[in-house]
Order: structure tokens, then C-alpha cells, then sequence
């Protein structure tokens, strides 16, 4: 589908007449192929280039035209799957025109880095600005949805919300990737910035754009480090909420044994025998209370029995015990 513009005073506007001077091809037919490659001086490889989603990014420039392999996160919804990832998009910059060809995703030229173009260079560089603090507002999305996963893996005895930070993990690793190679095309096109007929002022404003790459370059790296270092000890959490579990699992196993066994013993037709003669509900309240004395003696003792078991091994593994017997 082929979307064209122009650049007016109140911004950037449609229009129906063709060729535009920018025009957007999003995910592009095989009919619009020629035609594309015709436009931009665009031979088979550069074209396929602009729609292969593991291209790498690169700058190409030749007397015609600037070819730029750029790449931007996909859009998502907070509340939708974490399944962030990267999209490729072709920017082809001649001295009028400017061409986007892309696979998903419609071009926002009503955000607010789009006001104030005078001409396609200037939208050249709002693209390559908007694309940049579009993946910060991700890294923003990504911490926010770590520490949300952080509180339910803290009571959680389930791997799901473990393998939702791995995704997340995963994520970064793709979009560091793919800012540092946005890097590495952003001091490209500062050395040939003169040859691509930039002004002062938008190679000044490229400056800006490269300082805030690095900076989201260096935001990236920081949350990939901090959710890859702490996967284990989350890892570890979910391990001992089950051990707890299991523990007091095991406590009530451990106090329901002797009361079943005298409920087993002395049913209710031998307690009935052995009390006969008293008020019915003289005796059955007295076993009543006896049996729940005794389950409470029996969850005292055990808990005692293992605080005090975890207290020695705690000594040993600090070395008190050794001192004190040295003493």
C-alpha cells in the first residue's frame, strides 16, 4: 500500500497526488516492486534488503540516492503478551524526496518530533529521533513490567511469570542489538552528512540524535545486565515458596498422624462402649478437646524441634560450633 505526502507549514499532510514528497510503502506487493525499484534507483538486493527482517543496519550511498537500513521496535500493548521485538524499515533520501518502505506498522508523522519540517531532510532526521525515543518509552514499558513480575514471582510457586522475565531478557537482547546497530549507521551518515546535502543546523541536530542513541544504548545494557544477574535469585524464590509449602504440608500431615491413629483406635461405637454411662456429649467433647490439645502440642514440638535443627546447621555453616568447642 503506497501512502504519499507533502511538507506544508501546518505540518506534514496526505495528499492524492502522486509521487509525494515523502511516500510510505507498507509491506509492499510484488506489483509495486518495479515501480519502487524505478523511483529510488533501487536494484533487487536493496530492495529485498528494506523488507528482510534479519538485515542488519547499513547505509548505502550512491550519487542518486542514500539508502538506509534502519531499525525500529514493533508497537505493543501493556496488557497483551510480552513479545517485544524489532522491525526493519528502508529510508531512501534523495535531494526532494524521501521514500519509507517497511513491512508493518503506519509511519506517526502526527507526533510531536514531526512539527516544525521544512523539508525531507528535516523529516529524514524526526524518523530516525522518533525511532530512538520510541524504544526508550519501550525500556520504560520493560522496567515497569519487570517490577510488576517481581511482586508475583515473590509469592508465585510456578515457572509462568519466570519465563515471562526471560521473554523480557530476550527482548533487550534484541533491542540492544539493534540500537547499537542504529549506532554504528547514525556515524555513518554524521561522515557523510555534507555529501548527503544536510544543512549546519541538521547535521548539528544529527549530533543530538547520535548522544540520544547512545544514551538508550546505554539504558539497555543496563536493564539486560540487572534482569540477566537477578534471574537466578528469582529463580531461587520460586524454589522456596515451594519448600515452604511443602513444609507446612508436611506439619499437618505430621499432626493429623497421631489423631488419626486414636480416632482409628477408639471409633465410635469403642468409645461409646468405654464411656457408657456418661452424658454423651461429656464424653465426646472431652476427646474433642484432648484430640485438639494434642495437635497443638504436636505442631508445637515439631516446629521447635525444626527451628532448632536450622539454628545448628546456621552455627556450623558460620563456625560458632568449632569455636566454642575449641573454647
Amino acid at each position: 500500500m503506497a501512502t504519499h505526502f507533502v511538507i506544508t507549514d501546518a505540518g506534514i499532510s496526505e495528499t492524492d497526488q502522486a509521487p509525494g514528497q515523502i511516500s510510505v510503502y507498507i509491506a509492499p506487493g510484488e506489483s509495486d516492486a518495479p515501480g519502487i525499484r524505478e523511483q529510488f534507483h533501487l536494484d533487487d538486493y536493496d530492495y529485498s534488503s528494506t523488507l528482510d527482517i534479519d538485515e542488519v543496519p547499513r547505509m548505502d550511498v550512491s550519487p542518486e540516492r542514500a539508502l538506509i537500513i534502519w531499525k525500529r521496535p514493533r508497537s505493543f500493548k501493556p496488557h497483551e503478551a510480552i513479545e517485544l521485538g524489532v522491525s526493519v524499515v528502508g529510508l531512501i533520501l534523495t535531494r526532494d524526496r524521501l521514500g519509507i518502505v517497511a513491512n508493518e506498522d503506519e509511519i506517526p508523522f502526527s507526533s510531536r518530533e514531526f512539527r516544525g519540517c521544512r523539508d525531507v531532510g528535516d523529516v529524514f532526521l524526526r524518523l530516525l529521533l522518533h525511532t530512538i525515543r520510541h524504544y526508550v518509552g519501550h525500556l520504560r514499558a520493560i522496567k515497569q513490567m519487570s517490577v510488576e513480575l517481581e511482586k508475583k514471582i515473590t509469592v508465585s510457586m510456578e515457572n509462568r511469570h519466570l519465563l515471562r522475565m526471560f521473554s523480557l531478557s530476550e527482548s533487550l537482547v534484541y533491542y540492544i542489538d539493534a540500537i547499537e546497530g542504529n549506532g554504528a549507521v547514525l556515524s555513518k551518515l554524521r561522515g557523510a552528512a555534507s555529501d548527503l546535502g544536510l544543512t549546519p543546523k541538521q547535521q548539528q541536530f544529527l549530533d543530538d540524535i547520535i548522544l540520544e542513541n547512545n544514551q538508550a544504548a546505554r539504558q539497555a545494557g543496563i536493564f539486560s545486565t540487572i534482569l540477566s544477574g537477578l534471574m537466578d535469585a528469582r529463580g531461587t524464590i520460586i524454589n522456596n515458596n515451594m519448600t515452604v509449602l511443602l513444609k507446612n504440608l508436611t506439619l499437618i500431615n505430621i499432626v493429623f498422624l497421631p489423631l488419626n491413629l486414636i480416632a482409628g483406635i477408639w471409633g465410635m461405637s469403642e468409645w461409646t462402649m468405654a464411656t457408657r454411662g456418661i452424658d454423651w456429649r461429656i464424653s465426646y467433647g472431652g476427646i474433642t478437646l484432648g484430640l485438639a490439645a494434642l495437635g497443638l502440642l504436636t505442631w508445637v514440638f515439631v516446629t521447635r524441634l525444626i527451628e532448632a535443627s536450622t539454628a545448628r546447621s546456621a552455627r556450623k555453616s558460620t563456625g560458632e560450633g568449632p569455636a566454642r568447642r575449641n573454647g
